[in-house]
């Protein structure tokens, strides 16, 4: 089963990864996506998530959960931090494990894809002279619609 959380304290990575594998040597392929945030044009003082707990966790769940049937998962971790960020921080954490690489692969894909798009969180990005809440991009709901069709 998969393990989520949404959090404002950072992760450790080599941490969540040894407790996602620990005692399952089934495991063979582990896949990494670690999302921080960026600071494209050198403006960004900060980036502020917002969320409906109870709500985002529920929906992460259930995405995982269809990622966990969709592909032969041996492990799933998905973190999602909330609150004030600074460029460079991370904000988002998913580890896939699969006895072979391709449903690692393509279970992390997916569940990025959806948390890019559908996740229930909110952005706002801080500047020295504006605060503007991010719109979703067309990439992204483009990406997760390949999922829709399968």
């Amino acid at each position: 089963m998969a393990s989520i959380s949404v959090q404002t304290t950072d992760f450790d990575l080599a941490k969540e990864v040894e407790t996602l594998k620990a005692g399952n040597t089934s495991i063979g392929a582990i896949v990494i996506f670690t999302g921080t945030v960026r600071d494209v044009g050198g403006t960004l003082s900060s980036m502020t998530l917002e969320h409906y707990p109870g709500m985002t966790e529920r929906e992460l769940e259930r995405i995982a959960g269809e990622a966990e049937n969709r592909w032969a998962l041996l492990g799933c971790r998905v973190i999602h931090r909330h609150g004030t960020l600074q460029p460079g921080d991370n904000i988002v954490l998913v580890i896939t494990a699969s006895a072979h690489r391709t449903d690692a692969f393509k279970a992390a894909e997916f569940l990025m894809d959806f948390l890019k798009s559908e996740a229930p969180f909110w952005k706002k990005e801080q500047t020295a002279d504006n605060n503007t809440w991010v719109e979703a991009k067309k990439a992204d709901t483009q990406a997760l619609s390949k999922w829709k069709q399968d």
